[in-house]
Formats: structure tokens, C-alpha cells, sequence
């Protein structure tokens, strides 16, 4: 057990995940005492302290508010904790989930490479590696949404939240679809007067890209896909659509009538995700599915001419070594896709998998990844993909990342737009979470806080029977305020 004693609770969110990026394994607590001598107090496994008061960072000249505090703090846990572990971070002390936005702002204020790659190594920590990496998939972040109307476009995110099983390291509110085959219809009338509703009050604006994800939405039958997808045609205009993607995440729920029928409705882009083509693996985490049906629902994907093809692999999963790793890319390259995602294992309060499960102290983990990520980035490269988008997750296993690669005219617009909050994505479904990028700051009404926003939040209650029976709640809570 790790305890965090801190003087502010305005410090403990970055404490916390500093520290825990150094010690994954580890059980922490945190609590606040503001009458504490220090600001910081950690509590190591072997019970030795780090205190923040024995050291002089913290009191140089130039602290003039308490971001500048919290900053000189981050700098000095993760000096501290460098020099008793003996490993350092690849992002340094980041804790946020999206680097890039950071190189964004950066190349949208005028600066260049030269100028930011140096900066961000000395003011985050981050490797120079990782801050190349930053400003070159800013740059191409850049491109790509210059393509979007931000002024009266928007994106729509459709839920499909069941699944063949749950995935151990999961923590998405979705569910195994033998537990809930009884309401899938229920669900999908739900659904479907959200649709409708945002479909209605959205007529007059330009939707540019579609993504329906989980879940797995091909766990719904080819009937079910039909009627789902044929309300989506109703109500939305493709217009200005640029991208529409369906997640087929697991092959399992992939059949040719289903593809058929995404064909049929327009579907240009497709994600088959094996996240490892170890069948040890799959077996270890709960995908009850062979390798070879990976293959061959991607080959008949092809077959009904899905021309971008999206493909997961998660690194660092169990029981996988770097050889694993190499061996599941060496696959992916045979198969080739248009895209490839590749994700740093990160396992949340919510999944089944616990960081136990994994073999090793975090410097072993930290290194083992750091070889499996610079091996996909080099397989990524021998298959023409290039990184377009990038972040990061809460608890991700060596403090590292996810990165999309992708074929110079095959990136994932959605992907990059989750992540930057630069256009408005209107969410529906289980667990969705809108957000509407607003022209002018905003007070939240009943707020205590004094700051301002201009990303509005409206979130969908995330358990399905409750999103079913609340489906009137969830849409009057988009009525206040969409398009405001």
C-alpha cells in the first residue's frame, strides 16, 4: 500500500497519477490534511517517505499561483521518484490524455518543430521521442480537420453496448449479449427515438462524420443492423458526410449478411480488432473467438469490397512477451490494413483484470511496452501507415500510449475529433457521452465554480436497462441544450 498525504486536494489528482504511473501494481490511497507541515507526503511500499518540504525546487523565486505550485510539485515527485526507482517516464509528468492537444495549441500560436520539441522535453519531462511524436501527429491532426465545418457541422456517436463475452481488461458499460438478448429490441426502440430527436433538432446542421461503436455492434443480428441503420438514413442527410464507421470489433459477430448490409447503407469505414493473434491470449482475456476467424472475417470483409479497414492491437496484455508481440504484428502485415491502432494496455476499477495479473515490477513492464510500441511503430511504417492521432488513458500500463496509423487518404477523422473537442459530437446510446463545443463561454448554472466553459457535457446514464426505462430523461437533457 502507497499513501498520499497532501496539504490541497487541488494536488492530488496529479499526485496520485504520477505515482501510480511509477507503481501500477500498487494499492494507493490519498487524503487531504490541510493542516500538514507539507504539501506532499508519499509513503512508499517499503514504508520510506518523500517529503516535499526536503526540497529546495519547491521554493525558488516565481510562485505566484497555485498552478505554478501544483506544476513545481509534479516536477519534484517525478525527480523524486525517478531517482528511487531508477526508470523514468516516456511522457514525463503528464498525466492528461491527449499530448497532442498541447502540440496543437502550440502549432496553432505560430510555433515550429525546432522550437517546440525542445520546450516540451524541458517543461513536461517527456522523451525527445515522444515529442517528436506529438508535434508530427499535430501537424497532421491539422490537416485532416481543416477538411470539418466547425462552425454548423457536428458528429453523431451511436452506443451499441453489448457484446459475445466481455473482455477481461474491458471497462466499457457494455454487456455480454447473452445476458441482455431479452431487451436488444427494447434497446433498440430506445435508441432509436434518440435517434430520431437528435436527427429532428439537428436538420439544419452539417453532419460530417457517423461512428457506431460498443460494444460491438455486430452482436446485433443482420435484421437488427438493417432497422438500426435504415433509421439513421431517415433522419440524418449525408450531404457533407466525409466518414462513416461501424465497429465490427470482434469476429465472432461478423457473418456476410451482416457486412452485406453495411455495404448496402453506405458504411465506408470498418474496424476488425483482434488486439492480439496470440491464441493463448485471446483465450486469457475472454475473446472466444480462434485466430483464424480474425483472418477470414477480414478476408471477406475485402471480398464485399470494404476498401478501409480499421485493425486493434492492445500491447502488454498477459502472459505476451516482445516475440509475441512481433509474431501478431507479422500477421497484421500480411493481412494489411488501411489503419492500425495500437493501444497500451490500461486496466480501470471496472474491468475484471487486475494489475496482478501481470508479470513484473514496473520497470520490466515499462520496458517490455516501450519494445512491443516501437516495434508496432516500425511494422506501422513497413505497411505505408503513418501516425495520425494519438492519447493516452488513466492507468495505462508504463505510463505510455495509443496511436492510430493509417494510409495517407484512410485516417480516422472521428478519432482524431474525440480527442481535440474541436466539433461538436452528439452522442446516443448507453453510456454516450455528448459534448457540444459552445461559440461563447458559458457559467453552469448552480456551479460553485467560477470558471467558465465552452465544451458542454450531457451524459447518458451508462446501465442499459436504465438508459431503456430513462430514455425520456435522456432526451430532454440533450432539448436543453442542443444547439443553444
Amino acid at each position: 500500500m502507497i499513501q498520499i498525504v497532501c496539504k490541497s486536494e487541488a494536488y492530488t489528482y496529479n499526485v496520485y497519477h504520477i505515482v501510480k504511473a511509477f507503481f501500477p501494481s500498487e494499492e494507493i490511497s490519498s487524503k487531504v490534511e490541510e493542516k500538514a507541515s507539507h504539501y506532499v507526503m508519499v509513503q512508499l511500499p517499503d514504508c520510506s517517505q518523500i517529503v516535499s518540504e526536503d526540497s529546495v525546487i519547491l521554493f525558488g523565486t516565481g510562485i505566484s499561483t497555485e498552478k505554478e505550485m501544483k506544476y513545481r510539485l509534479d516536477i519534484w515527485l517525478y525527480c523524486e521518484l525517478k531517482r528511487i526507482t531508477g526508470h523514468s517516464l516516456a511522457w514525463g509528468i503528464l498525466t492528461g490524455v491527449r499530448p497532442t492537444k498541447i502540440a496543437m495549441e502550440k502549432a496553432e500560436a505560430g510555433w515550429d518543430k525546432g522550437t517546440f520539441v525542445p520546450w516540451f522535453e524541458k517543461d513536461c519531462l517527456v522523451s525527445r521521442e515522444k515529442a517528436e511524436l506529438s508535434w508530427e501527429i499535430a501537424k497532421r491532426e491539422q490537416e485532416l480537420l481543416g477538411k470539418l465545418d466547425y462552425e454548423e457541422g457536428y458528429s453523431l456517436y451511436v452506443g451499441i453496448p453489448f457484446c459475445p463475452s466481455v473482455c477481461s481488461y474491458c471497462s466499457f458499460s457494455s454487456g455480454a449479449l447473452s445476458d441482455w438478448e431479452g431487451r436488444v429490441e427494447d434497446y433498440l426502440d430506445a435508441l432509436m427515438r434518440e435517434l430520431a430527436f437528435i436527427g429532428e433538432k439537428s436538420v439544419k446542421k452539417r453532419l460530417n462524420t457517423i461512428y457506431i461503436g460498443g460494444g460491438t455492434p455486430t452482436t446485433l443480428t443482420a435484421l437488427q443492423l438493417e432497422r438500426l441503420l435504415t433509421c439513421i438514413d431517415t433522419y440524418f442527410a449525408r450531404e457533407y458526410l466525409l466518414e462513416y464507421t461501424v465497429e465490427a470489433g470482434r469476429p465472432d459477430s461478423i457473418t456476410r449478411e451482416k457486412l452485406e448490409v453495411l455495404r448496402k447503407h453506405g458504411i465506408t469505414r470498418l474496424s476488425i480488432n483482434p488486439q492480439s493473434m496470440q491464441q493463448k491470449t485471446l483465450d486469457a482475456i475472454g475473446r472466444r473467438h480462434r485466430v483464424e476467424e480474425i483472418v477470414e472475417a477480414y478476408q471477406l470483409a475485402r471480398e464485399l469490397g470494404f476498401d478501409n479497414i480499421n485493425m486493434d492491437l492492445i500491447a502488454g496484455l498477459p502472459g505476451e512477451e516482445v516475440l509475441d508481440m512481433k509474431d501478431t504484428l507479422r500477421q497484421i502485415k500480411e493481412l494489411s490494413p488501411d489503419s492500425l491502432t495500437v493501444h497500451s494496455l490500461a486496466i480501470k476499477r471496472a474491468a475484471k483484470m487486475e494489475w496482478t495479473d501481470l508479470n513484473g515490477d514496473a520497470g520490466k513492464i515499462s520496458g517490455m511496452l516501450s519494445e512491443m510500441i516501437e516495434a508496432s511503430a516500425d511494422a506501422a511504417a513497413q505497411m505505408g501507415l503513418k501516425p495520425y492521432y494519438l492519447y493516452r488513458q488513466k492507468n495505462i500500463a508504463g505510463n505510455f500510449e495509443n496511436v492510430g496509423y493509417a494510409k495517407v487518404d484512410k485516417a480516422g477523422i472521428y478519432n482524431i475529433l474525440i480527442m481535440e473537442e474541436k466539433q461538436s459530437i452528439v452522442a446516443a446510446g448507453a453510456g454516450a457521452s455528448t459534448k457540444i463545443v459552445l461559440k461563447e463561454p458559458i457559467q453552469m448554472p448552480g456551479s460553485r465554480k467560477k470558471k467558465l466553459t465552452c465544451l458542454m457535457r450531457i451524459e447518458n446514464v451508462k446501465a442499459i436497462d436504465a438508459y431503456i426505462d430513462r430514455i425520456d430523461e435522456m432526451i430532454e437533457r440533450k432539448g436543453e441544450w442542443l444547439w443553444r
